[in-house]
This record gives C-alpha cells, sequence and structure tokens, in this order.
C-alpha cells in the first residue's frame, strides 16, 4: 500500500468543484488522504476519525440563510483543528483578514482559474507540516541538552512580546482620547487594534508552547 502524505479535508457543497480539486491534486503526484464533507459541523465529526493536516473550505458549505453562520466564524472555528485554505469571492477577504494576518488562513478568490493556485497552497502547507513533524523529533533528541527551553521561550520571546502588547495598548488608549483632533485616522485605529489582538494570540500561543514543552520534558525525566 502507498504510504499517504498529508491529510487534506475538502470542506465543499459544490460536487463538480470538489471533483475538479480531487483531480488536481491526484495529478499533483503524492497520495493525500481527501476525506470530504459538505458542510463545516460534518468536517468537524469527521476530525474525530482522521486528524487533518490541511482544510479546504468553500465557502459553498457556510450555510449563512440556513443556520446564520459567517464564513468568519466557520473558519475561525476550524483553525482550531489545522490551517484552512478559504475558496470564497473576493469581496469576502476583508471578512477574513484578521485570520489571514495571523497567518492560520490563506485565501483563494474564485475568480478565473483559481484552482492551481488552491492546490499549491494546499501542498504548501502540507510542505510546512511534514518540516515542523521533523523539526519535532530533531527537538525530542535534544531534550536532555534543553531540558530549559520552556523557561528560554518565555523569557526571549513572551517577555519582548509583552511589551510590544503593553506599548500597543498604551498608544491605543491615546489614539483614543484625541480621536476628535484628527491626529489619529480610524485606519490607524483600526491598525492598533489588530497590533494588540495578534500580539494576545501569540502570547497565547507562546504560554501553550511552553507549557507544552516543560510537561513533556518532565514527563521525560520521570520516566
Amino acid at each position: 500500500m502507498t504510504p499517504q502524505e498529508g491529510v487534506i479535508f475538502l470542506v465543499s457543497a459544490d460536487a463538480a468543484l470538489t471533483q475538479q480539486l480531487i483531480n488536481e491534486l491526484v495529478a499533483a503526484g503524492r497520495h493525500y488522504q481527501l476525506p470530504l464533507a459538505i458542510s463545516v459541523a460534518q468536517a468537524r465529526k469527521g476530525f474525530r476519525r482522521v486528524a487533518p493536516t490541511v482544510i479546504l473550505l468553500d465557502e459553498s458549505a457556510v450555510k449563512v440563510r440556513e443556520r446564520g453562520e459567517s464564513l468568519e466564524s466557520a473558519v475561525g472555528v476550524l483553525t482550531d483543528f489545522a490551517p484552512v485554505v478559504v475558496l470564497a469571492a473576493a469581496e469576502r477577504q476583508a471578512e477574513l483578514a484578521l485570520l489571514i494576518m495571523s497567518g492560520a488562513v490563506d485565501f483563494v478568490a474564485r475568480v478565473g482559474d483559481f484552482l492551481p493556485l488552491a492546490v499549491g497552497l494546499l501542498e504548501r502547507r502540507v510542505r510546512l507540516a511534514e518540516q515542523a513533524g521533523r523539526a519535532g523529533e530533531l527537538l525530542g533528541s535534544a531534550e536532555e541538552r534543553a531540558g530549559d527551553f520552556g523557561e528560554i521561550l518565555r523569557h526571549e520571546v513572551n517577555n519582548p512580546l509583552t511589551g510590544i502588547l503593553g506599548n500597543a495598548e498604551l498608544l491605543l488608549a491615546e489614539c483614543k482620547k484625541k480621536k476628535g483632533s484628527g491626529i489619529f485616522g480610524e485606519a490607524a485605529l483600526q491598525r492598533l487594534q489588530t497590533i494588540a489582538q495578534l500580539a494576545v494570540r501569540l502570547r497565547e500561543t507562546v504560554r501553550r508552547l511552553s507549557n507544552a514543552w516543560e510537561s513533556r520534558h518532565d514527563h521525560a525525566r520521570s520516566a
């Protein structure tokens, strides 16, 4: 049996598009697992059986009228499981701006010949996951030399990040005080809010990584 090289979960209610994606991925020459779902809810159930490496979400799978879902909320839910490549009308990109800026989401406008771009982004995400896995193996083999990695991570990354967040929040408060003066425009306020939100998200990621590393190292030492 040919080994599988990544799980690309296709979430789309457009059967013709799904088949085109499968054809493109098969033609690429690698042997991916390609589970299918026609809605976000169905995909989440499918994740219990097979963990996705990357998720392809077509806007046809988001039931806005039937269930009151928004594209942003649907994508946000999926990013808890894996990176997401979104296929949607070009005007929907602004709705996902924060998620795209966070690095968890790639956006492909459904305009013209968009499938090769979508497939390229999916394959890139699989390659990145494979590289991260190999890096994790190297880190695991060096645990004896890097027992204090969690502490280093907190000190060298989290401390400067806390400074960035603190200064962004102070500047944001100053902007809001002088909002009516014309010194700071609405665009500047939005950018500062984005910086603060992304800094909070990154700080939480660093905290989780640090705690997970220390827990893993403590378990290895006690084994």
